[in-house]
């Protein structure tokens, strides 16, 4: 079976290094990567779309990624139980016209025994902002 360690019951420390593996994880933007993070049925719940597995975060991930230009994000433990972690996230992008934004969110995931996610709910809202008021400016 596969695992994806720290596993659930979540202490502060596992919730924070979970917060922080996904952090790093999506700042590859590599699809491929991430995806492996989530149960083969993971559902998801991305803004104003819903879709379940794999598959699907996979091309939603690529798609993200090929309009949402140099993603650089920061998540934070916001709280946790036993199977159960909520971050509050900031992300930065721009679009193909060159017009940048900073994203402000939170996300609710369940995990698995295993440690895999099974479920992400997410609720974002883009602020468009100047090139200059970035924040994460890190190279890649």
């Amino acid at each position: 079976m596969e695992t994806r360690p720290p596993l659930p019951p979540f202490t502060l420390e596992t919730a924070k290094v979970k917060v922080q593996a996904a952090e790093d994880a999506w700042n590859t933007r590599d699809s491929e990567r991430v995806t492996l993070a989530y149960t083969k049925d993971s559902v998801w719940r991305n803004r104003a779309e819903f879709f379940t597995g794999r598959e699907k975060i996979r091309e939603f991930l690529t798609r993200k990624w090929n309009t949402e230009l140099d993603y650089r994000l920061r998540k934070e433990l916001w709280s946790f139980t036993d199977n159960r972690i909520s971050v509050k996230f900031e992300y930065e992008y721009h679009t193909d016209s060159g017009q940048w934004y900073r994203a402000y969110g939170n996300e609710q995931w369940e995990f698995a025994s295993n440690g895999l996610m099974q479920r992400r709910e997410a609720s974002i809202n883009d602020v468009p902002i100047q090139e200059s008021e970035r924040k994460f400016c890190w190279e890649r």
